[in-house]
């Protein structure tokens, strides 16, 4: 094994992979039985799955061809081969043995077997992980390391007898209906081929396809006498789209060009194409009851109700009340089947799961069982009358964020379908596991997901105890009806570690020691083993990684989600070594926002800040060694950037507290010291190409047709990261700030200058001896945002600047001796 100073040889790899495969062999070894009652309900659509997959030569070749993008050098080293279940007692699995060649010195060298082409790259990532030391994550997050994968006719072998891993429940889900805004909404082909890639190799075989639905939509709404001209006002703008599908708004950001939704309806059929090749079971959506208001004319006598405001100021009916036609009305299974046929005519097949949610913040109007039984029971019949084989995949979060849905509502809604054609998305079940109080969903299926994340947003979160332990504890339960594991994040590309480890539940039969887990990990993940940095990471799998206090984690931090209140609505609390602050819950991962008022939440906080110091302080005495290697980069920007976040956030309070006492020098000098900070981590994130805004505002443009497009098209990005939704001159969105990120250009350019606002109005209220002028910064800010909005200036796409030395000098500058008080001396 490499020690810190030694150099990185060939046997310290061999001496690394053989940890690996020691740790995989004696914690990865199925032991319990994989089935549970869940799986007993869905047998037969796993059947018409398996009967309807693409042949074993499609899966194969498209096996091949991830392959082939991920490691070319190494495409003769490995066979594929797939098998049938029978040869895996009747489960989905991955087998590794050496292949008959390697004996001999030839290729391939190892052969894997599987039952999809999904299970073949999961096997080929377990293999690259638990032999040769591997690490693959999304390009933003450092993307892949394989400097640790020795040379074609050198890989390690597997023992004798081979490896099987089984899957312990069928299937492995993936996404939550807003991702497709917060992450994907300008992506092409070829960012895509990349997921899809990630997928199969993370073993994900059950992902959303919700790409082009509104092509699918234009083509349905004619058949009821609604042109595309009605539909102008009834999708949203591309940034927006999975909130104009739920029904939450229409029009904002709109409207879309015909050739937007051309596009994108060439795109989802590459998509599509590409995972049914790979055997994965894409979920389409199905029709929930939004509909546009056109409809109502047509159908005058139609049920259609008018609904609420959705965070709309004022109710502006421009955005606000969408439509909603009643399940029990007729029209609705007319236009349910109708909506899934034309998927089928446009894509030639389907894997028979749809997702809809009806009643996700849409809550039914009166509590009695029997009607919310006959709405869920239409609802389903819509998509049957389509599909005979039709399963219905709904997101759990109204079990969780709702209180209506009490035991008889619950169990109206999930016994309203037969047995096995219902499954229910346990969406937080690794801070709020719903299947634990609800009797395991009174005997539905369900998936356990993690949700994680929300908007985006870029905070280091996670609780890795709950992930490598929650799932396990699920399906061995009594009467367990669990059927998948998942990740239903509102955001990607953050916190590889955490995705890391959950993609592996999908194959793990037991309980994850994390400490063990998190040592390899940060071996697979630079390369190499380097004690400083196994000790960072021991530090953060007990800080950061262990959020256990049951709240939400929306990053609020100052800088990303700067108050707006009077400065003397403010509570101080008290600084400590440690510096905690209260926690603030932020109730909703989503749709349902934080609720907003005339004071101040302080950001969540559930760990040491001095602990994660020294952790970066670990990570940078590593960086001599490691500073090369991209992941490293990532996770030591990210790293520099929490600590400083936190520290933005006391040196936020200590301006406050300096107003509050009267001390013009003291606001004045702290409030400069904050919007240095603000420039100084621009520079820092513009260090490492996930964390740049460039990238964000260029892919939108890219996708545009004209000049006219790209305006809008561009306002729409801009605007979901700042000002999300509507506003007034005085009153600002309700949603401000929910999809922040912290992205070099963003802090320089708009977050910065927001809070030089701010600082100004505090100067000069005690320069004036008056109150704070709350309204006239408000009008400002909005001005400032709204002029952002609009704004053309561009930003970089590709990153500059040496990480390590910056990550350095923000050190020394800012954090090394900052746990015990914040240094009020002005900086040069």
């Amino acid at each position: 094994m490499a020690s810190p100073s030694s150099d990185f040889n060939f046997n310290s790899m061999i001496g690394l992979c053989l940890s690996f495969y020691f740790f995989f062999f004696f914690t990865g070894v199925p032991v319990a039985d994989c089935s549970t009652i869940g799986v007993e309900y869905i047998s037969r659509l796993l059947e018409i799955q398996d009967r309807e997959r693409a042949p074993p030569s499609v899966q194969i070749a498209a096996a091949y061809g991830t392959l082939n993008r991920l490691i070319p050098s190494q495409s003769s080293s490995f066979q594929f081969n797939i098998i049938p279940k029978e040869h895996c007692g009747g489960e989905s699995c991955f087998k590794l043995t050496n292949h008959p060649s390697a004996s001999e010195g030839g290729s391939p060298e190892i052969l894997i077997s599987g039952t999809t082409g999904v299970e073949l790259l999961s096997g080929l990532h377990w293999y690259l992980k638990y032999w040769c030391g591997a690490h693959i994550s999304w390009s933003k997050t450092g993307g892949v390391q394989l400097s640790s994968v020795l040379k074609s006719g050198s890989l390690p072998s597997v023992q004798d007898s081979g490896i099987v891993m089984k899957r312990p429940t069928p299937w492995s889900y993936y996404q939550n209906a807003v991702t497709s805004s917060y992450t994907f909404a300008w992506w092409d082909w070829e960012r895509w081929e990349k997921e899809i890639d990630w997928m199969a190799l993370q073993g994900i075989n059950l992902p959303l396809a919700f790409t082009g639905q509104e092509a699918i939509w234009q083509k349905v709404f004619q058949n009821f006498n609604v042109t595309a001209a009605d539909l102008n006002n009834f999708f949203g703008g591309p940034a927006f789209l999975a909130w104009s599908r739920m029904g939450n708004m229409h029009g904002w950001g709109g409207p879309l060009p015909q050739s937007w939704l051309d596009q994108q309806l060439i795109l989802q059929k590459k998509i599509l194409a590409r995972m049914y090749e790979l055997g994965m079971n894409p979920v389409l959506p199905a029709f929930s009851g939004n509909v546009p208001a056109a409809l109502k004319l047509v159908y005058p006598s139609a049920k259609i109700t008018h609904l609420g405001n959705w965070f709309t100021v004022w109710s502006d009916p421009r955005w606000c009340c969408t439509y909603l036609l009643d399940a029990t009305d007729p029209l609705f299974i007319e236009i349910g089947r109708t909506f899934i046929r034309q998927q089928l005519t446009e894509y030639g097949r389907t894997s028979h799961i749809y997702n809809c949610d009806t009643f996700d913040e849409n809550t039914p109007p009166v509590d009695d069982p029997d009607y919310i039984s006959s709405l869920a029971a239409a609802i389903f019949s819509g998509m049957e009358s389509g599909d005979v084989d039709a399963i219905w995949l709904m997101q759990g979060w109204l079990f969780t964020d709702d209180p209506f849905w009490k035991p008889p509502q619950m169990k109206a809604l999930l016994h309203s379908v037969p047995v096995g054609k219902l499954v229910v998305l346990d969406l937080y079940a690794e801070v709020k596991p719903v299947w634990i109080t609800s009797e395991q969903f009174y005997g539905v299926p369900y998936i356990w997901c993690m949700l994680h994340n929300f908007a985006g947003n870029i905070e280091m979160y996670g609780i890795l105890d709950a992930v490598g332990s929650g799932p396990v504890d699920a399906r061995l339960s009594k009467n367990s009806t669990m059927v998948g594991v998942g990740m239903s994040m509102e955001g990607i590309e953050q916190n590889p570690v955490v995705y890391d480890l959950m993609s592996e539940m999908a194959f793990r039969h037991n309980r994850v020691d994390i400490k063990t887990w998190i040592d390899l990990y940060a071996k697979r993940r630079y390369g190499r083993s380097v004690s400083s940095v196994l000790d960072a990471w021991n530090i953060l799998y007990h800080t950061v990684y262990n959020c256990t206090d049951g709240l939400n984690d929306k990053n609020r931090d100052v800088i990303v989600a700067f108050p707006d209140v009077d400065p003397f609505s403010i509570a101080l609390p008290s600084f400590s070594p440690i510096g905690r602050y209260h926690h603030a819950n932020y109730p909703s991962p989503g749709r349902a926002i934080y609720e907003l008022g005339d004071s101040y939440n302080h950001p969540h906080l559930w760990y040491s800040t001095s602990e994660l110091i020294r952790a970066l302080e670990l990570f940078i005495a590593s960086g001599d060694q490691l500073s090369e290697t991209s992941t490293y980069r990532y996770d030591l920007v990210d790293l520099t950037r929490q600590a400083l976040a936190k520290y933005a956030n006391q040196l936020f309070l200590k301006v406050i507290e300096a107003y509050q006492r009267g001390d013009l020098p003291a606001v004045s000098q702290l409030s400069q010291k904050f919007l240095n900070l603000v420039e100084d981590m621009d520079t820092l994130l513009a260090c490492h190409d996930g964390f740049l805004l460039g990238p964000w505002l260029e892919s939108a443009k890219k996708l545009a047709q004209n000049e006219e497009q790209e305006k809008q098209f561009e306002w729409n990005a801009r605007t979901q990261i700042t000002m999300w939704f509507d506003n007034t001159d005085e009153e600002a969105s309700l949603l401000r700030d929910y999809g922040n990120k912290y992205w070099s250009g963003l802090l320089r350019d708009y977050y910065g200058p927001r809070a030089a606002v701010y600082f100004k109005f505090l100067i000069q209220s005690l320069e004036k001896g008056d109150s704070f002028r709350l309204k006239e910064w408000r009008r400002e800010w909005i001005k400032l945002t709204n002029d952002w909005q609009s704004s053309r200036n561009v930003f970089a796409v590709q990153s500059k600047g040496n990480a390590l030395n910056i990550s350095r000098w923000l050190f020394e500058k800012y954090l090394k001796g900052s746990t015990h008080s914040i240094n009020l001396v002005q900086d040069t």
